[in-house]
């Protein structure tokens, strides 16, 4: 299975900030579409992330308050990023050893989407569901007379 395939099933429907847009602002988005990232956009370049780890990081160090901070100073700089090839059990790793949630999708510099763990650990999970019930399938439509055939 493929980023690809993942994309396909969730739909490709992207938030974006810009740099200068008020992490106050951003939050409201993240809230009001219930999501847990921004891509933070450039006009067509793809120049940081925001999540909820950046948020709450700016809410502890400016005590709880978001007013004129912009996004460009507490968003990720170089998010990990991934293409409509990239295989899941890689973007599993890659999401694992740097501690990612989110990695946005990116094809030939073109922003494709976004993929959250979740995302990835959905389409495990689908995939394992699908293989057990071809498995148990196949062992229901198991033929009763092998053994006497053998003999």
């Amino acid at each position: 299975m493929k980023v690809r395939d993942i994309l396909r099933v969730k739909g490709s429907t992207l938030f974006t900030v810009a740099p200068d847009t008020a992490l106050q602002t951003a939050v409201l988005v993240m809230s009001e579409h219930d999501v847990g990232s921004l891509v933070v956009m450039d006009y067509d370049k793809l120049v940081g992330i925001l999540t909820f780890r950046e948020v709450i990081s700016a809410l502890a160090t400016h005590h709880g308050k978001l007013d004129d901070i912009p996004v460009r100073t507490v968003m990720n700089q170089k998010p990990l990023t991934c293409n409509m090839e990239t295989e899941i059990d890689e973007v599993r790793r890659m999401m694992l050893v740097d501690h990612a949630r989110y990695l946005p999708v990116v094809d030939q510099k073109m922003l494709m989407g976004v993929i959250s763990f979740y995302d990835v650990a959905k389409s495990v999970v689908e995939a394992q569901d699908f293989e057990n019930s071809m498995l148990k399938a196949y062992i229901r439509d198991w033929p009763e007379d092998t053994e006497k055939a053998a003999n």
